[in-house]
């Protein structure tokens, strides 16, 4: 049976997907951490999600965060080799919002998280998807990634998780709270 714990990590580095070892606070590793948590916050967001539809989006949405961190852990000789997402991913993520946008009154001013419990998750996946977002152009800009779309794809999902919070509050018979101070 596998074990929980390798040892490889405990000198402060980890490995690629292909030849090395970077040290875990490389802005690479941080790239990849940030995405796996923003894999788990959609996670507990889909656990608290009313509509299945904006489940079954979140599941599908989770597995293409994995093929994304599996590209930006591979070095740059082996990116090639874990390329799944392109720009037929972040269509499929413009196609979902605009799906969304269909049934969901925009907000004229900004709304405060957490109207819904599933809402307020799908906030916080939003915050640590824009991180996410950062943390992947900083390697975009630093080191060169080839694959645009993976910033696409991270912006996009951005979007998508605004657009489903809407959505899940309404589902649960909320109204969304503005920002503007009540008279």
């Amino acid at each position: 049976m596998p074990k929980f714990f390798t040892r490889t990590g405990d000198d402060g580095y980890t490995g690629q997907l292909g030849e090395g070892r970077l040290p875990k606070h490389h802005p690479r590793i941080e790239a990849v951490g940030t995405i796996d948590e923003a894999t788990a916050s959609l996670g507990l967001a889909r656990s608290l999600c009313k509509a299945e539809a904006s489940k079954d989006i979140l599941l599908t949405v989770q597995r293409d965060l994995y093929k994304l961190m599996a590209e930006l852990a591979a070095t740059k000789a082996n990116a090639h080799r874990f390329r799944e997402l392109g720009a037929d991913r972040v269509s499929w993520l413009e196609e979902q919002i605009e799906m969304i946008n269909a049934t969901v009154e925009m907000p004229k001013e900004f709304i405060l998280p957490g109207d819904s419990t599933a809402g307020g998750a799908l906030s916080v996946a939003r915050t640590v998807v824009r991180r996410a977002e950062r943390r992947t152009t900083q390697l975009f800009h630093e080191e060169g990634l080839e694959n645009l779309d993976l910033l696409r794809y991270l912006n996009r999902l951005s979007s998508l998780c605004f657009a489903l919070e809407l959505y899940e509050n309404r589902e649960d018979g909320k109204i969304n709270t503005s920002l503007a101070k009540e008279k």
